[in-house]
């Protein structure tokens, strides 16, 4: 079964609104949860209820070393003074051969936070940069 090998040098490609911020070699967080409330119903010890209340997803953040790709995170982020607003956002899983194994859509999303590199003469490391994201959910989930 050649077409169902699992990814394993995978890397991941992110737009925003459409906007090709190009690919990372990292993601991390992408998730949600479901949060419960415990009920103690009087007179029965023998349980506690646990009732789903709401969903809560976690912010997603994807790390690379620093590229030409950067130069497309810093026109984005120059545009973020005139304000911020949600949109959606892709994120495509890519095998090496740059076939997409899965993408998420995600709904609501903001740009929480840009790192950029840090350099140190001190640490011989290669300059990396991440970037954040809040959302509100998925859009889709395909391959």
């Amino acid at each position: 079964m050649a077409g169902d090998d699992p990814g394993t040098s995978v890397h991941f490609r992110l737009q925003i609104d459409g906007i090709d911020l190009g690919d990372w070699s990292g993601c991390d967080g992408l998730g949600c949860e479901v949060e419960l409330e415990q009920y103690q119903e009087g007179g029965n010890n023998e349980f506690v209820w646990q009732l789903p209340s709401r969903l809560r997803y976690s912010n997603v953040t994807l790390t690379r070393p620093l590229t030409r790709d950067t130069a497309k995170v810093s026109s984005y982020l120059a545009q973020l003074p005139s304000g911020v607003r949600r949109g959606t956002a892709q994120i495509a899983a890519l095998r090496p051969d740059l076939a997409m194994l899965v993408q998420w859509g995600l709904a609501d999303v903001v740009l929480v936070r840009w790192s950029g590199p840090s350099f140190d003469p001190n640490r011989s490391e290669v300059a990396s940069e991440s970037i954040e994201l809040a959302y509100h959910g998925f859009l889709e989930v395909g391959g």
